[in-house]
């Protein structure tokens, strides 16, 4: 449980790297906000992650096992990769930054796919529970270490800096690693074939080929409203006036705690209402919180009106993380799920780092308050594909969880 605390730190803590920190230092440094809404993209490889997550399953590597041996690899190249962020130089080249941080996101995505198979290796079946919640208990203290402390810092030095600051954190992921017991070893798949095959067939022969291509459509679209806010919420702020620390504060500290509230509260919701209404109902408060961010816009710099928005927000953020992970956990056959659940969360990126990609030009053209509105609009189309695959009258199935029932 020790060793998976560290490795959700060290799974947590590149995330805000290539999308709040990299959007702050990018606004303080004048670069267009078109530009700062592209910068979306570097999160690609969250998109993708499917498509070499298959390898990582085939392959091993000479030392620490199949799984700790690409862990303390790749956490390694993090580490190199962040530090090198601290050379760069937004305002004069922006392209080797923009490289720089799609490699960070690379290297972020493969460690996801490895660290969840390791969960799932390392755990007997009555520790699934209790290890999941601590890892992602480190998860969300790394959040907060590069959303609260990462901003406090900015305040102090450079953008620069801090990122090697940051940098030097990946420590805790290694040792982590070296300290993490060896996983009994299973026998890879036979072939890369066999690996990539049968994990995405299964999928569609199970589910249908219509009802499958909506469901990874509503994936798609589910969270779009929610992320076109996140993706501008920095540079909206920073535009209004508020401070890299007030910011750190309130959206990276007191909103994490908020999210934090809003995932156990639906999840408990979730347990009594089943799956199927819980994303009807999680999915109308997740869309409609992002009024606050109009009405924000309408009073301008107003700092407990900031507290208000920001929780607010974050706590429907949340319902709507219990849900939607829930909901695609029962979509996996155990057997396949890690591959199945890196397919899943992949499309689950698109609208957080594709689709919101014209967001800056977007807010630049419409002005903030009608930004914030569409976004109440844009998350509509999800919704109204939910009736085709969950009906909200259907009665309750249980829910299945990855890597759980199966044994060779």
């Amino acid at each position: 449980m020790a060793a998976l605390s560290l490795l959700g730190f060290s799974s947590g803590l590149p995330l805000y790297l290539t999308t709040q920190m990299l959007q702050a230092w990018m606004t303080v440094e004048n670069v267009d906000l078109t530009v700062i809404g592209l910068s979306s993209l570097v999160g690609l490889p969250y998109s993708l992650k499917f498509v070499w997550s298959p390898l990582l399953d085939r392959f091993s590597l000479p030392f620490l096992g199949r799984r700790r041996g690409w862990l303390i690899s790749i956490q390694v190249a993090l580490l190199i990769a962040i530090a090198f962020m601290s050379l760069q130089q937004p305002k004069q080249a922006l392209q080797l930054l923009a490289i720089n941080a799609v490699l960070i996101a690379f290297f972020s995505a493969t460690q996801d796919i490895v660290a969840d198979a390791y969960r799932t290796d390392v755990l007997h079946q009555l520790e699934m529970g209790a290890g999941a919640a601590v890892f992602v208990l480190g998860y969300r203290v790394a959040l907060l270490t590069t959303g609260w402390l990462a901003f406090r810092l900015a305040d102090q030095i450079s953008w620069s800096s801090v990122y090697l600051v940051v940098a030097g954190f990946m420590v805790i992921g290694i040792l982590g690693t070296l300290l993490a017991p060896q996983p009994k070893e299973m026998s890879p798949p036979e072939s890369l074939a066999d690996a990539v095959i049968l994990p995405f067939g299964e999928f569609f022969q199970r589910l249908g080929l219509l009802q499958g291509f909506l469901i990874l459509l509503f994936i798609i679209l589910y969270r779009l409203g929610d992320a076109l806010v996140a993706n501008m919420s920095i540079p909206f702020l920073l535009q209004t006036g508020f401070t890299q620390t007030e910011i750190g504060d309130i959206r990276n500290g007191m909103g994490l705690l908020a999210t934090i509230v809003g995932t156990l509260v639906g999840g408990s919701i979730l347990s009594k209402i089943g799956i199927n209404r819980s994303i009807w109902v999680f999915g109308a408060l997740q869309a409609l919180s992002n009024i606050f961010y109009f009405f924000l816009s309408q009073v301008g710099k107003n700092y407990q009106f900031l507290i208000i928005t920001i929780n607010v927000e974050n706590f429907c953020a949340g319902l709507g993380t219990a849900g939607f992970v829930a909901f695609m956990m029962s979509l996996c056959n155990q057997r396949f799920s890690a591959t199945q659940y890196a397919l899943l969360s992949s499309f689950m990126a698109v609208s957080n780092n594709i689709l919101v990609a014209p967001t800056g030009g977007l807010a630049k053209s419409t002005g903030w308050s009608m930004f914030f509105l569409i976004s109440i609009v844009a998350a509509l189309p999800g919704l109204l594909l939910l009736p085709f695959f969950a009906p909200w009258n259907s009665k309750p199935v249980a829910m299945n969880r990855p890597g759980l029932d199966y044994e060779e």
